[in-house]
């Protein structure tokens, strides 16, 4: 007789990364990521239990945990998953939108990236951002989902920092942090409802903070002599 082999666990496949990661899951996982990934964000993480995520996905516990060993792998495939789409959406709308040519435009990329912002909480982020709610659930830093988290937020600011280099901004370093603060500001103002059109005021500010990064210094003028006193 042969011996069995164990079927291990689809969390991996589900936190893969590169083309074709996401179709590596069975449809059973799919459906399994898919439910759980809808009921994390709207109802949040503490509140979905497993029961509830194999009744939405029409399977049992037990497929579940076949496919995914438990509820921290799900959540942090459903991060992960989310993660890949956000990079995928705002690197293809400034890809798309922001031409970048000459030296006025050459801030454009940046500011594109405060309008896919915008189009994105419009579309997938009404309940603000899926990452900050998360990691406010999530409080033990060895979490497997934390990791996952402070990976997007450093991949923004590291894109964004890429950006300002290729804008030739003097100090690009500090462009990036200032405007990954603006992005992070804008993004949890609006899901709290505290300011109007919070991700478009981010963008005036950015526009603004880009004018003076993008603005050459003023090199210095020869040094101005002294003026004798009147009457010498």
């Amino acid at each position: 007789m042969g011996t069995k082999t164990k079927k291990e666990p689809e969390a991996a496949a589900a936190t893969a990364t590169g083309p074709g990661a996401a179709t590596q899951l069975t449809p059973g996982a799919r459906r399994i990521l898919d439910a759980a990934s809808t009921l994390f964000y709207e109802r949040g993480i503490t509140a979905v239990g497993v029961d509830l995520i194999a009744k939405e996905a029409g399977t049992t516990k037990k497929t579940l945990y076949d496919r995914f060993g438990g509820k921290d792998a799900l959540i942090t495939a459903y991060l992960h998953e989310r993660d890949l789409r956000w990079r995928a959406w705002l690197t293809s709308w400034v890809d798309t939108h922001a031409a970048g040519g000459g030296r006025s435009g050459a801030g454009e990329p940046l500011l594109a990236t405060f309008d896919a912002l915008a189009e994105w909480m419009r579309q997938h982020n009404p309940r603000g951002c899926g990452f900050v709610n998360a990691a406010a659930e999530l409080p033990d830093p060895a979490h497997p989902a934390r990791r996952v988290i402070t990976e997007q937020k450093r991949w923004l600011r590291g894109y964004l920092y890429e950006l300002s280099v290729a804008a030739g901004a003097h100090d690009p370093d500090e462009l990036a942090d200032g405007l990954a603060l603006l992005h992070e500001g804008a993004v949890v103002l609006r899901g709290l409802s505290v300011v109007d059109d919070p991700v478009g005021a981010a963008r005036a500010l950015a526009a603004q903070t880009l004018e003076r990064a993008l603005t050459p210094p003023r090199a210095a003028g020869p040094p101005v002599a002294d003026t004798p006193p009147h009457g010498r």
